[in-house]
C-alpha cells in the first residue's frame, strides 16, 4: 500500500488531508510539525510527503533541507501546500527540491492530481532505475 506523510501544524486541515487520502486508498498518518515529520520520514519511509511551509520549531523549507540531505528520505517526493503563495516562496521551494507547489487555497481535486501525478513519475523512475541495473547485471 502507498504511504503518504501529511506535514501540517493546523490539526483539522492535517486530520481532513488524512481521511482524503485515505478515502482514495493511500495509507496516511500525520505529524505536527517539520521536525516530526522528518522522524517519521526517516522510520516510516513514506511513498509521498505533503508539507505546509509556514509552521513552528522547523518550518516546510528546514523540514525538506533535511530530508534532501539525508540518504534514506532524499528521494521521497515533496508537495509543498501552503498559503505562502509569492513567487520568492515558491522559487525558494522549488530551488530546495520540492516535486510539486500548491497553494491554498486549492481544491482537493487539484491535490489529488498533483499525488497522482508524483507517484505515476516516482514509479517510471524506479522503473527505470530497476531496468538499468538488470541489463548491467546481464552478460
Amino acid at each position: 500500500m502507498i504511504k503518504i506523510l501529511v506535514v501540517e501544524d493546523e490539526g483539522a486541515i492535517r486530520e481532513k488531508l488524512i481521511t482524503v487520502m485515505g478515502f482514495e486508498g493511500f495509507e496516511t498518518f500525520g505529524a505536527a510539525d517539520g521536525r516530526q515529520g522528518v522522524e517519521l520520514a526517516r522510520t516510516e519511509r513514506p511513498d509521498l510527503i505533503i508539507c505546509d511551509i509556514m509552521m513552528p520549531d522547523l518550518n516546510g523549507y528546514g523540514a525538506l533541507r533535511e530530508l534532501r540531505a539525508d540518504p534514506v528520505t532524499a528521494a521521497i517526493p515533496v508537495i509543498f501546500l501552503t498559503a505562502a503563495a509569492s513567487r520568492a516562496d515558491m522559487r525558494r521551494g522549488m530551488e530546495l527540491g520540492a516535486d510539486d507547489y500548491i497553494t491554498k487555497p486549492y481544491t482537493i481535486e487539484e491535490l489529488l492530481a498533483a499525488v497522482r501525478t508524483r507517484l505515476t513519475r516516482q514509479d517510471v523512475i524506479r522503473s527505470e532505475a530497476a531496468g538499468a541495473s538488470i541489463e548491467v547485471a546481464t552478460p
